[in-house]
């Protein structure tokens, strides 16, 4: 069922804000937006199904904290190019999870915003509109939905300059893993269920921390390789590691983390004990490499 937010519920809401429950209303009026624009703190409109260009420019000089979501509109599916170029204008987090669609308009518009942009709800995306997000300035990106990326959109986005979030990829070619080494900050990958010897050896060239917390298996091959990235690596998604593995991640320098691991030979529990720099662990796995650091 439709509602609309009219200026005397947001004036209701700016005077109350915990007794009015923005999320409840799918449309607004132009006023209305104007008002909720001088809220000082976050603003949730999730339930919105449509926005237009004189509302979202209104909402545009919404001046919240900086902390997650200071402007939330998850709720909208679609967005236009105008309304989109409003929105990039906005100085401040910026979260759209629910759309499913940009087109490379709407993309090039929020490309210019400064501030956290979540797009969590694309699933695909266009290789014109990576290029034109990966100029986004903010401190994070992310674009948690895509299940798909071509190897030029990922070069694209790897121009970004903040944290990169692509949790919904499952696999990841040679070329397209070079590309997003190339990436200066976080990487969580923690989407991918297999990750080549060649593509694990791409990804040990990017500086900074790397999630790959879905792989459930990791080939020697690939443990070598990756043993050679600097920065924090997470590979919590393993129940298991082989002696080889063991001792090709114990090279590795920084945060290593583990925590899946729910057994260890003895020959890859002395091997992780000699890994300089913090080392994440739980349970069985984390006593075995206790323990021989104790008898040490």
């Amino acid at each position: 069922m439709s509602k609309k937010l009219t200026l005397k519920i947001a004036q209701k809401f700016l005077n109350d804000p915990d007794g009015v429950g923005l999320e409840d209303y799918t449309s607004m009026s132009d006023a209305a937006a104007q008002a909720l624009a001088r809220h000082k703190r976050s603003l949730y409109l999730r339930g919105l199904t449509s926005l237009s260009e004189a509302t979202a420019q209104a909402l545009a000089k919404h001046k919240g904290s900086l902390s997650f979501d200071s402007l939330s509109l998850g709720g909208l599916t679609s967005l236009s190019g105008a309304a989109a170029q409003a929105l990039g204008k906005h100085k401040g987090n910026l979260s759209l999870g629910g759309l499913t669609s940009l087109s490379g308009a709407a993309a090039q518009a929020l490309g210019k915003h400064k501030g956290n942009l979540n797009l969590d709800g694309l699933t695909s995306l266009s290789d014109a509109a990576a290029q034109a997000l990966g100029k986004h300035e903010g401190d994070y990106l992310y674009l948690n939905g895509l299940t798909s990326l071509s190897d030029a959109a990922a070069q694209a986005l790897a121009q970004h300059k903040g944290d990169l979030y692509l949790r919904g990829l499952t696999s990841l070619s040679e070329a397209s893993a070079q590309a997003l080494a190339q990436h200066k900050g976080i990487l969580d990958l923690d989407g991918l269920t297999s990750l080549s010897d060649a593509a694990a050896q791409a990804l040990a060239q990017h500086k900074g921390i790397l999630g790959l917390d879905g792989l459930t298996s990791l080939s020697d091959a690939a443990a070598q390789a990756l043993a050679q990235h600097k920065g924090d690596l997470y590979l919590r998604g393993l129940t298991s590691l082989s002696d080889a593995a063991a001792q090709a991640l114990a090279q590795h320098k920084g945060c290593l983390d583990l925590n899946g691991l729910t057994s260890l030979s003895d020959a890859a529990a002395q091997a992780l004990a000699q890994h300089d720099g913090y080392l994440g662990l739980r349970g069985a796995a984390e006593e075995a490499v206790a323990w021989l650091n104790k008898s040490d």
